[in-house]
């Protein structure tokens, strides 16, 4: 039977292959050289989780873990800190945010729970704007929505889904005007305030706008692939059809 190797172990590994003699990969690594694989590892442990992939999501989530520990351990050589602070850090706000599950205060549902997660997180706040502590790294749709979900939670936002709607066209209809003025710069800019109004609409339809956009590109991928396959069975090349044809065959492939 396999030995079970522990949190220790991992750490110990870790420091192991930035020792002298370890892995020169793995030495010549900084805090800044392993954002890629960071951001990698994360966008693999999503993929694992969207496929239903079990196996592959183990062998993801330790990828991801020994993202955090071997970061820990670069720092420690720098005299930062280790994964031991980062371990306590976590552990103290768990239960910090916590007091409805480690303390004397209550959660009715999930809705409850969140506010007084929230609520304890801005006693944390040491005068930062809240909007700053999003991450400027995260994808923009993903983005968009977390910035607008903070700044309902002040009361800034719409009252209603018809509003936001109605927004969205308001937008749709400057960036049209500025692509018929043929401002370059401006239809820039339009065309951005558009995506953010539109991405309120998906937080006001409880639709969470980077999944649904993602799932949008799988669906044109999908269908794209079988486009491609009708149109070798017809023993034609896509470039040669017309813009009719083209039509024709997606909205059979649509149908299917």
């Amino acid at each position: 039977m396999k030995e079970e190797k522990s949190f220790d172990d991992i750490v110990s590994l870790a420091r192991r292959l930035r020792a002298p003699g370890g892995c020169p990969w793995d030495r010549e690594q900084t805090l800044e050289s392993l954002r890629a694989y960071v951001l990698e590892e994360a966008y693999e442990v999503i993929q694992a989780i969207e496929l239903g992939d079990t196996d592959g999501l183990i062998e993801e989530l330790g990828d991801f873990l020994f993202q955090t520990v071997f970061i820990s351990q670069i720092a420690s050589e720098e005299g930062k800190f280790d994964i031991g602070d980062v371990t306590q850090r976590l552990h103290d706000k768990l239960v910090r945010r916590h007091p409805h599950v480690f303390g004397e205060k209550k959660a009715k549902d999930a809705a409850d729970a969140l506010r007084t997660w929230n609520a304890e997180k801005l006693k944390e706040k040491k005068g930062k704007p809240d909007l700053e502590e999003i991450p400027r790294a995260m994808p923009s749709l993903m983005r968009a929505q977390r910035v607008g979900e903070k700044a309902a939670r002040v009361g800034f936002d719409w009252d209603d889904v018809s509003s936001v709607l109605a927004k969205v066209k308001e937008e749709l209809l400057e960036l049209e005007r500025e692509m018929e003025s043929g401002e370059k710069n401006r239809s820039w800019e339009e065309w951005g305030d558009l995506v953010f109004s539109v991405v309120s609409l998906a937080r006001h339809l409880d639709i969470d706008a980077e999944t649904a956009s993602h799932g949008a590109i799988e669906k044109f991928i999908e269908r794209f692939s079988r486009f491609e396959e009708k149109v070798r069975t017809g023993e034609k090349e896509i470039n040669a059809l017309s813009m009719e044809q083209m039509d024709e065959i997606w909205e059979e492939v649509k149908k299917t």
